[in-house]
This record gives structure tokens, sequence and C-alpha cells, in this order.
């Protein structure tokens, strides 16, 4: 593996450029080969166990963008001027309960873990959920994957803003109506599958009005 080379004041000045971008040059259009990259960045990530709980769904299609932007008060203007509009999907209880047929398919098929590797890890898998976490409902393991969905978020927007692409992370919408939306429009079950955030992805019409405030480090930092 190569040495990596960006330095730590090229990635702060990525930080400090990157702002939630309330509306995008509609004419400037990311490459398909940029916004594979930054997908990418999100199939890399780290998850739970590594059972990658998460779906991407890429609306460029301008019709179910227009369904979207009354079930999404946080998103009209981004549905109309982002490059790209992704929805930040999770996986309810049926697909990540430790004796689901999608973890069998994660350690079988996608880790090509050996049996007795798989018995093991299955052990603490289960312990993971019952005992240390209590995940004993399917809002508490939908939550739980969510947070594994918000990492590859989080990846997803520092490695655009590494490569001058704008985002904005949106939770502004209606959980009910956009479930109902995503099943009878976007052919997604539903019962599988729960909305956790929509990323925009595009380039900044205009600079932001107000320079970046955060506290103070120390602040939030305690050095024991």
């Amino acid at each position: 593996m190569s040495t990596i080379t960006i330095t730590q004041e090229d990635i702060l000045a990525a930080f400090q450029s990157r702002h939630a971008t309330k509306e995008f040059d509609p004419e400037k259009k990311l490459s398909k080969e940029t916004m594979e990259f930054i997908l990418k960045t999100a199939n890399l990530s780290p998850s739970s166990f590594g059972f990658e709980p998460w779906h991407f769904v890429i609306v460029q299609n301008s019709q179910l963008r227009e369904l979207l932007k009354p079930v999404a008060w946080g998103a009209p203007l981004k549905l109309d001027t982002a490059s790209h509009f992704v929805l930040g999907l999770s996986m309810k209880a049926p697909m990540t309960k430790w004796d689901s047929d999608y973890i069998q398919y994660m350690m079988k098929e996608i880790k090509q873990l050996p049996e007795d590797v798989q018995e093991v890890y299955l052990k603490f898998y289960r312990e993971f959920q019952e005992r240390d976490f209590n995940l004993d409902s399917d809002k508490k393991l939908f939550d739980w994957a969510s947070k594994q969905t918000y990492i590859a978020l989080g990846n997803m927007m520092t490695s655009a803003a590494l490569i001058g692409v704008d985002s904005c992370p949106i939770e502004g919408f209606h959980e009910e109506k956009v479930t109902a939306l995503l099943e009878e429009e976007f052919g997604i079950d539903t019962t599988k599958y729960g909305l956790s955030y929509m990323v925009a992805f595009g380039h900044r019409k205009s600079e932001p009005a107000h320079s970046k405030t955060r506290r103070p480090l120390e602040d939030i930092i305690t050095w024991k």
C-alpha cells in the first residue's frame, strides 16, 4: 500500500472550507467518476461487526426529486440545484437481527468465514445485541444501524470536501410520509430499509454569508 501524502494542513483547509451548502450551482455537474469516488468512500467505511447495514439511492430522476419536495422540508432548494442527491437508507430488524438471512450472507459470502469462525462470530454478535447493547426492539435495531450509516455519511462529505466538492446533509423530512413515498414510488421494501438522512452534492452557487463558528477546542475535549 502506498504512503498517504496528504498533509494535515490540507485536511484542515478542506474542513474549514466545507459548509452545509444551501444552494448549488445547477450548471456545475459532477462527473460520473467523481461521484463514484465519493460513493466508494461510503463503501469502504467501517461498520459495527463489518455488517454494512446500509444502502444508498442516488436520485437523479427529476420527477422523483419533485415527489420528494413535499415530504422533505429541508430539501427543496437542494433537490432543484444539486448535481447528485443521495438517500441514506439503514437496515431494519429483519436484516440486522443476529439470526437473519442477511447476517448469514455477510458471514458466508462476503467475509467468507470458515464455519467454526462463523459460529464464534455469531455468538459474539448475538450477545452484543441481547446483552451488551440491549437491542431488544425494532426501533433500537434501526437506530443502531443508522449510527453505522452516519459513519458513511461523514466519510462521503469529507472525501467530497477534500476534492473540492460541496455537500449538505439533510434530516428535514417527514418520516412517515417519506416511508410511504419510498415504498410507492421508489420500489423500496420499507419493512427492510428506512431513511436515515438525505445528502446533496455539487458545487456551491455562492460563498457562505458567515464564517465558520465553532466552540473552542478546549471546551469539547477532556484529557485524563
